[in-house]
């Protein structure tokens, strides 16, 4: 289905895309359908009965894959109880990720767990509204949620609270130019490419390592093998 974006008409995705980040559409209709999707997944069931009014819509997605939508601000006491339930055991965390669709929607932090034992996939999402793009840290369930937490920090934008240790892991520390995955970014960066060439050319070692880094390394020195120093002495 397509059609003018300006015109407020029916467009496709790719429309959407084409029109930039100040187009949006409306998906309430879409929302609704998906509150009534049965799930294949039992989890998502049991996530209802365990956590009422907490669970938002889940839908199905690639054929078989469960996504839930939750609420944001039970976040850690939803994904813990996945985690240490013995009937859901979701031990393995696979991936956190965000999404921006632009248009002024809120921005999706995507959580994906695997149950190793119950050979079990769930994906767990909770949507933050751009005046508020903060939610707690799950470090305390997964510890590999460290630095995928701060990949999400670094290139969206999100605050994990709670974090041991929140800054970018992409990007210099002085990046000044934003979250390059975020929608309203610019293609070419938000500086000339004069600046951005100026910038590159005058930074620091210090951009990239701590100064305890830089003060702690020690030069590699090649010795050279017994034999041949005599054998360079000779030559010539």
């Amino acid at each position: 289905m397509t059609g003018d974006p300006s015109s407020g008409g029916p467009f496709s995705g790719f429309d959407l895309v084409a029109a930039g980040p100040g187009v949006s559409r409306d998906d309430s209709g879409e929302a609704a359908a998906r509150d009534r999707v049965a799930p294949g997944n039992p989890s998502v069931t049991a996530l209802r009965d365990q956590f009422p009014g907490a669970v938002f819509r889940n839908e199905i997605c690639a054929g078989d894959e469960d996504v839930v939508y939750v609420d944001p601000e039970r976040i850690t006491e939803m994904l813990g109880w996945l985690h240490n339930d013995p009937e859901q055991h979701y031990d393995h965390l696979a991936d956190i990720t965000a999404v921006d669709y632009g248009g002024g929607r809120p921005i999706e932090v995507v959580y994906q767990l695997w149950s190793i034992p119950h050979r079990a996939a769930l994906r767990v999402k909770c949507e933050l509204s751009l005046d508020a793009l903060e939610i707690e840290s799950i470090t305390g369930i997964w510890v590999g949620a460290d630095w995928l937490e701060r990949e999400v920090y670094d290139l969206f934008g999100i605050t994990f609270t709670g974090h041991p240790d929140l800054r970018r892991i992409l990007m210099p520390e002085n990046y000044a130019e934003g979250y390059p995955l975020r929608k309203d970014f610019p293609l070419r960066g938000r500086f000339s490419r004069a600046e951005q060439t100026r910038r590159a050319l005058t930074q620091d070692p210090e951009d990239y390592y701590v100064p305890g880094e830089i003060a702690e390394r020690v030069p590699q020195v090649v010795e050279p093998a017994a034999g041949e120093e005599g054998d360079a002495e000779g030559v010539g």
